[in-house]
């Protein structure tokens, strides 16, 4: 089951504009944000929690991002690892993500760069 997933963009506040009308008649509406001076600049827009992302592009060229549920912090470091050993490339080990980043308590995840550099993420919270 896919947590949240996220695209790339190349002007943040423009294209906040559109999504914000966009998925207003899908219920769904901001609820989180990145400032732009933190270097992150994204919105996150869902209902409780962010399940879709915008964000300026990366510097290494990821325009796409999906993270899938783990049901536990074994299965993260297990995706971790598999990805690895078939080519993917480490952007961020398994660990405790913290608020300081922008994450909430207890968010346990692990990044990977699939070969084509889209940022797959595994994620349990706890």
């Amino acid at each position: 089951m896919i947590d949240h997933t996220g695209i790339g963009v190349s002007d943040v506040a423009r294209s906040a504009i559109f999504y914000d009308a966009a998925l207003k008649p899908l219920g769904l509406s901001r609820v989180a944000q990145l400032p732009s001076e933190s270097g992150k600049d994204g919105i996150g827009y869902g209902h409780k929690y962010p399940i879709f992302w915008i964000d300026r592009f990366h510097p290494h060229g990821v325009k796409q991002h999906t993270a899938f549920v783990a049901m536990s912090r074994s299965e993260v470091d297990a995706f971790y690892d598999a990805a690895l050993n078939v080519g993917g490339r480490d952007n961020g080990p398994p660990g405790l993500r913290g608020p300081e980043a922008g994450y909430p308590p207890g968010y346990y995840a692990a990044f990977v760069l699939d070969p084509d550099d889209n940022n797959i993420e595994a994620v349990f919270r706890s």
